[in-house]
């Protein structure tokens, strides 16, 4: 034992006092002090730089200058994102975690602005962070259910719940591997599945690239939750991107891979194949004596695909790609343009266009009729590299359909076979449940044609720049060739007298096409808007009401300023009635203001070909280019988005865009109705008034497959359910309730009110009961809204005719129910989202 009472040679030397340090005191005092000067005086970029000096000299103020420090970080950032300073914005917020990285209120406010600047992955890791940090905080919390409908997809889940797809990949690459298929690279591997099934397999060596950071660090989760963290390899990064031996140390004999979209080649698995049948993957099987050691060649799985198409009339579709009407809230369309959305296909790739978009046929409202029979419009061969390198420098095919109905050619539908080998294979056809959508190429040039039986339709199939494009091009009739571009009379297509049809199209071809058409390109959801009519008559009748109660007004006010010496009063006694737009995207809804007379309207659209469109429909219609302003075209000037006009008088109307196309009421709603109450004129008004929000209870299986990987059975089984299940949200969007798979267990009762017009009348919580009408599993609860332009007129999202999709909150565990119980339901609304839960009543009540 060491002697205690001896003393050590070297003691530790006793730390020195800190001195206090007058000339940094003296900075930190003054710099303090200028720091809330400059918040004072909103210099908040000065104030920012203050703050982090003062901060970075004297830790110890970092608990009483936090409020002070987060206010001026997020003005100074709206401020640099105003003017597109992007990059100081992030360097700001990197300053900022760097002396506050434990602040979850900063790392959701940095979130937030990564995923309006597009970067997902990022976004989810600091809302996961703010999360860890306080898992009761409801901002990030939303955030994070938001970000996570674009990180993991909704076809995840159906795809996990597909069983039979998921045996028949187990099988085709179980086949594979047993007959000599011993190195494996997994392309795009999302959860790590078919990796998964790869080494379960037998596979020696299995590799898998992702690009996702999220699903990468998933897949990494969920192949270390089944033990193969130490047989499998996952790289985060494209496959494009990767080396032999650089990143895996020898080229592989089978590259499995699911990277295909409703389109087949959308998700880029061409060029994928090319360059892994270059880089990562042995040289295929020549012959049938030749390579007979399968672990010398390589292959891939899925083998092919047949792509095939047919031509469809369907209003759906229709509404949302072309404009459909000829007068819009009084207004007369006829000088608006080419209009259309930004989904058009022609042989000729146009980087501005999308070449298709996707729909499932079997939910679409309405329904769609079959113009013709289903067609093969291409063979693909995965495992010929010549054929994968020369799909782009095909000739373009042209394809004669046979028309077997009668009907307007809105669209050519595609789905296609995935041969994943020789004796398997899925489907993704319309009639098929899958977790694939079908490909919509919409048909613009032929606008309102009507197709025949009798009739040929001229299809033109091409791979230009690998994707696959299907255009419509010309029909043949009575031995006449009809091209469709030069078909723009939507009229005369229904012409009961065929040999007049047929006249008249022949005409067409010889007018002349040399003149520039004015071309517009709208959102899909902004050409439903416009094509919804409804909602522009109704907002229409409803402004043309409180026009009227403001004249009347006005009229009394003159009367009194007859007798008022006071200038002031005088000038308050225009007749000029103002009115303020704040619509996203595309809307009509100030130049249909503009029409009432006495009407200046400030309209929100900020592109200029958009602006076009309405300045033409203003002098078509007989509007003064006077009554029609852009105010965002001076927002530098003005600085702020709820500005009042360049006068005394106050807005008379201010029209709120309040709902989502996609179901959920738009962010910070009630703060924008907040700040318009204050810009109203007395007797003014916000459009709409109020939203009421309607909801039913539901039982719905497709809602829960699309939710969740259901059951407690493992997939294949491997452990995937619980890492997946993390990015389940709580609320569904875009959904069409009246093709929606479910039986409903109860009518629709009124849920919540939002008024916007007095906020005395709004709260944040609400309790309703409801009584079950049928017994069954309650699984969710869809909600749509009547939006009320004022007291009396009002239009519903739940219309077919909408513009508007709805939205339903999916229980986390169903509730058994039987007819006639009563049920519970606890409506929460937190900065403009909806949440709500559900309990049975022990005992029946009445309800609220």
């Amino acid at each position: 034992m060491p002697n205690a009472s001896a003393k050590p040679k070297h003691g530790r030397r006793t730390r020195r006092r800190h001195r206090p340090d007058p000339a940094r005191n003296e900075l930190v005092s003054s710099s303090l002090e200028s720091a809330q000067q400059c918040l004072f005086s909103q210099d908040y970029g000065t104030a920012f730089v203050h703050y982090l000096l003062v901060l970075n000299l004297a830790p110890v103020l970092k608990d009483f200058a936090k409020e002070s420090f987060r206010f001026t970080l997020f003005k100074w950032a709206e401020e640099l994102d105003s003017v597109g300073r992007i990059q100081d914005l992030f360097d700001c917020y990197e300053q900022a975690l760097e002396l506050y990285p434990a602040d979850e209120v900063i790392l959701n406010s940095m979130g937030e602005h990564l995923f309006r600047m597009g970067f997902r992955d990022e976004a989810a890791g600091h809302f996961h962070k703010a999360l860890k940090l306080r898992p009761d905080f409801p901002e990030a919390r939303e955030n994070f259910y938001r970000v996570a409908n674009w990180l993991v997809e909704r076809w995840h889940f159906l795809m996990l719940n597909d069983h039979g797809r998921n045996r028949k990949y187990q099988q085709a690459i179980q086949k594979a591997v047993q007959n000599g298929c011993n190195t494996v690279l997994d392309i795009g591997t999302g959860t790590g599945i078919l990796g998964m099934c790869a080494k379960k397999a037998g596979a020696a060596e299995v590799y898998a690239c992702e690009l996702s950071k999220t699903m990468y660090e998933l897949a990494c989760e969920v192949v270390t939750a089944n033990g193969m963290d130490g047989s499998i390899k996952i790289l985060h990064m494209k496959s494009l991107d990767m080396e032999v031996p650089k990143d895996i140390p020898q080229r592989v004999s089978l590259v499995v891979t699911e990277t295909v979209d409703a389109g087949l080649f959308g998700e880029g698995i061409i060029e994928s194949l090319i360059h892994a049948w270059h880089h990562l993957l042995l040289p295929p099987q020549r012959g049938e004596n030749e390579f007979r050691d399968h672990s010398a060649t390589g292959r891939v799985i899925p083998a092919g695909a047949t792509v095939f198409s047919m031509a469809v009339e369907c209003l759906e579709i229709r509404r949302h790609h072309r404009l459909c009407v000829t007068e819009v809230g009084g207004l007369s369309m006829a000088a608006a343009g080419e209009l259309q959305s930004p989904v058009s296909c022609s042989s000729e790739p146009d980087d501005s266009m999308e070449p298709y978009t996707t729909e499932r046929l079997s939910r679409l409202p309405g329904g769609y009729k079959p113009l013709t029979e289903p067609f093969t419009a291409l063979n693909i061969d995965f495992n010929n590299v010549q054929e994968l390198e020369g799909l782009s420098s095909r000739e373009v095919q042209e394809i004669r359909l046979p028309v077997t109905q009668e009907g307007v050619l809105d669209a050519l539908a595609v789905w296609f076979q995935l041969h994943l080998d020789e004796e398997s294979s899925l489907s993704t056809g319309p009639q098929e449940d899958t977790c694939w959508e079908q490909a919509i190429y919409p048909e613009h040039s032929a606008k309102g044609f009507v197709l025949k039986p009798g009739d040929e339709l001229i299809v033109e199939v091409s791979c230009r720049d690998a994707y696959l494009r299907l255009c419509s091009v010309a029909v043949l009739r009575d031995g006449h060739k009809i091209p469709l571009d030069k078909h723009v009379d939507s009229q005369y297509s229904r012409n009961p007298n065929p040999e007049a049809e047929l006249c008249s199209a022949l005409a067409c071809l010889q007018t002349d096409q040399s003149q520039t058409k004015d071309f517009c390109v709208l959102e899909c959801s902004e050409m439903a808007l416009l094509n919804n009519q409804e909602y522009h008559l109704s907002f229409c009748i409803a402004l043309a009401k409180l026009i009227s109660q403001l004249k009347v007004k006005y009229q009394n006010l003159e009367q009194e300023c007859a007798f008022q010496p006071d200038p002031t009063v005088s000038a308050n006694c225009s007749s000029m009635f103002y009115v303020l737009d704040v619509s996203e995207g595309f809307s009509l809804l100030s130049l249909i203001a503009a029409s009432q007379g006495h009407v200046k309207a400030f309209s929100s659209v900020e592109k200029t070909k958009q602006q076009e469109v309405l300045k033409r429909l203003a002098r078509s219609n007989n509007i003064s280019e006077q009554r029609l302003e852009f105010w965002l075209n001076h927002t530098e000037d003005e600085q702020g988005m709820l500005q009042r006009p360049s006068r005394e008088k106050l807005w008379s109307a201010i029209i709120l865009d309040c709902v989502e196309t996609c179901g959920l009421i738009r962010q910070k709603l009630m703060e924008k109705a907040s700040l318009a109450r204050c810009l109203l004129e007395e007797g003014g008004h916000i459009f709409p008034a109020k939203i009421m929000v309607y909801g039913m209870l539901v039982e719905s299986d497709t809602l829960l497959l699309e939710s969740a990987v259901q059951g407690q059975e493992p997939t294949l089984g491997f452990n995937i359910a619980p890492f997946i299940n993390q990015f389940t949200v709580p609320v569904h969007v875009f959904l069409d309730f009246s093709t929606l798979e479910c039986r409903h267990l109860s009518e629709s009762v009124e849920l919540f009110v939002l008024d916007l017009m007095d906020t005395n009348a709004n709260y944040i919580h609400r309790e309703v009961k409801l009584q079950a009408t049928s017994a069954g599993r309650i699984t969710a609860i869809p909600f749509w809204y009547h939006i009320y332009l004022d007291q009396e007129i009002s239009v519903s999202t739940l219309n077919q005719n909408s513009h508007w999709k709805q939205a339903a909150v999916v229980l986390q565990q169903p509730l058994e129910v039987r007819a006639g119980e009563w049920v519970r339901l606890a409506v929460k609304l937190h900065k403009s989202t909806i949440s709500i839960s559900a309990h049975i009543e022990n005992a029946p009540g009445q309800m609220e």
